[in-house]
């Protein structure tokens, strides 16, 4: 089982469209695939029609019971499945942006996501995360548990300096680990139009040389529309032109399990 987590502290990057977009593809092409809500936000539970207000079992639960150090938790009972073959989710509830003050004083609520999956590895062929946006005990699970993280990113020259600050915090994060995860940041919702999204490319490239994807997300109102259906952009519609870029992606970050064609990490 791969994980990838999907994180960015700049919100409105396409974080959670490309969770479900990507996890829309690797269900069609065959792979079980659990999508983790680890966002208060909620996006990606809402996505699939589950009001994150009502919510009964989920990510807080998990949380819970492992702070109350119940025995034989088992993370399977927390997850929903959804109408989509080979894609299933584990659900966020509101409940979830109270965790940082419930289990600030408690050791080891880093790695609550991590020890849930090792128990499913079994059942799933990857996982995707969608992480929170900011800095806190959700955040941190997020990067602890994954193999490899996915940053995506508006070409714009704010975006870039909220970039830096995800950087920063892997940085920090692993500054005690000997390998953080490799990353890779996804230029999204590309306008080739404007001269500033084509010059906040460049600029992002010179930066990042070794982690910058060599390609864009185009803008495609397709993704809105999909989003209003509740049904992930590959199956809603495999020919819109999000799907051949995060398809692409994809096919890069498959063959990097193969070992085929590993992606560097800047150092």
């Amino acid at each position: 089982m791969k994980i990838w987590s999907v994180s960015n502290q700049k919100g409105g990057v396409g974080k959670t469209t490309s969770v479900v977009t990507l996890g829309g593809l690797l269900s069609s092409w065959g792979f079980r695939t659990l999508l983790v809500d680890l966002d208060p936000h909620g996006s990606l539970t809402s996505y699939f029609k589950m009001n994150p207000d009502e919510v009964e079992l989920g990510v807080y639960n998990l949380f819970r019971d492992t702070s109350e150090k119940k025995k034989h938790v088992d993370p399977a009972i927390y997850i929903a499945q959804t109408e989509f073959d080979g894609l299933a989710v584990l659900p966020a509830s509101t409940a979830i942006a109270t965790l940082d003050r419930q289990v600030a004083q408690m050791g080891g609520m880093g790695l609550v996501v991590a020890t849930a999956l090792g128990k499913l590895k079994d059942r799933y062929d990857y996982v995707i995360i969608d992480s929170p946006p900011m800095l806190g005990v959700l955040m941190i699970n997020a990067l602890a548990a994954c193999d490899h993280l996915i940053i995506p990113v508006l070409a714009e020259f704010l975006a870039l300096k909220g970039l830096d600050r995800m950087v920063h915090t892997i940085n920090m994060v692993f500054h005690s680990r000997k390998t953080a995860p490799k990353f890779t940041i996804v230029p999204t919702m590309f306008d080739k139009r404007t001269k500033a999204a084509r010059e906040s490319l460049v600029a992002l490239h010179q930066q990042y040389p070794y982690n910058a994807w060599e390609s864009v997300v185009p803008v495609d109102t397709k993704v809105r529309d999909a989003s209003r259906e509740g049904v992930p952009l590959p199956i809603f519609d495999k020919t819109a032109k999000a799907v051949e870029a995060y398809s692409a992606l994809l096919e890069l970050l498959l063959l990097e399990k193969s070992g085929d064609k590993p992606l560097a990490t800047r150092t």
